[in-house]
């Protein structure tokens, strides 16, 4: 298939739910236009975001990862997304230099436009916060010439920080609301495989109404019905106010 005029959308994803609650409609509207998406997960999320495959009786852990990964193989390819996964365990994640310089590898072969990932501070989940600082450091890493990989260096991909469960209490301020009206069915989809979580479903139904109401009252379209919002890492180049 051919990649010309395609974008790359890479998200950056600490456990194997957090791009689908807070991503999950920018990766399907990256999917719609044309342009292509993939997802690094570092961690299955099986010892901290789990809760409802430990209630079940004589659950274990290997059995938990394997449940983890179904999931988002399933909610990944509803959206429309590649993915790969790192199994670097969670609470607390672990990042080796042999899995950061796997980490840099992945970058540079999706060759990303667009980067996502989670705020640089969230006091509820320090997983988030290694994930961001880890994704800022690949990118840099990923930018060097002087670093020779199988694949070539990056350009300066802008990197959005997708809505944390918390944002007041992580310092979120959206630059972004992103329309996701027209692929919220593919989003709600991709929640609904994710059982293990399930009591998160709710919540970012309604969170995907509010941010919605708030893309029409910012002059968005009327149309609007589902938004997520994002916040941009890097200024923006623009060659008009207006």
């Amino acid at each position: 298939m051919s990649t010309k005029g395609k974008k790359s959308l890479v998200v950056f994803s600490a456990h194997s739910g957090d791009f689908v609650w807070r991503a999950g409609g920018a990766i399907a509207t990256a999917v719609a236009q044309g342009h292509r998406a993939h997802v690094i997960c570092l961690s299955f999320g099986e010892r901290g975001e789990s809760q409802g495959l430990w209630k079940q009786p004589g659950m274990d852990i290997e059995t938990v990862r394997a449940i983890r990964r179904e999931e988002a193989q399933k909610a990944a390819d509803i959206l429309g997304a590649s993915i790969d996964f790192l199994d670097l365990g969670d609470y607390p994640l672990s990042i080796d230099d042999q899995a950061f310089d796997t980490i840099v590898d992945l970058l540079r072969a999706a060759n990303p436009d667009s980067i996502m990932t989670h705020v640089a501070n969230d006091p509820y989940n320090r997983d988030h916060n290694l994930a961001h600082e880890t994704l800022l450091k690949a990118r840099m890493v990923a930018q060097a010439q002087g670093n020779k990989t199988k694949h070539p260096p990056i350009g300066a991909p802008q990197v959005l920080m997708f809505e944390p469960h918390q944002s007041e209490m992580c310092g979120f301020v959206p630059g972004l609301l992103l329309d996701i009206t027209d692929v919220y069915e593919k989003k709600s989809a991709a929640m609904n495989v994710m059982s293990a979580q399930s009591h998160l479903i709710d919540y970012y139904q309604d969170l995907a109404v509010r941010r919605g109401v708030q893309a029409v009252r910012n002059g968005g379209a009327k149309s609007i019905r589902y938004a997520e919002a994002h916040q941009m890492l890097f200024p923006t180049v623009r060659s008009a106010v207006l």
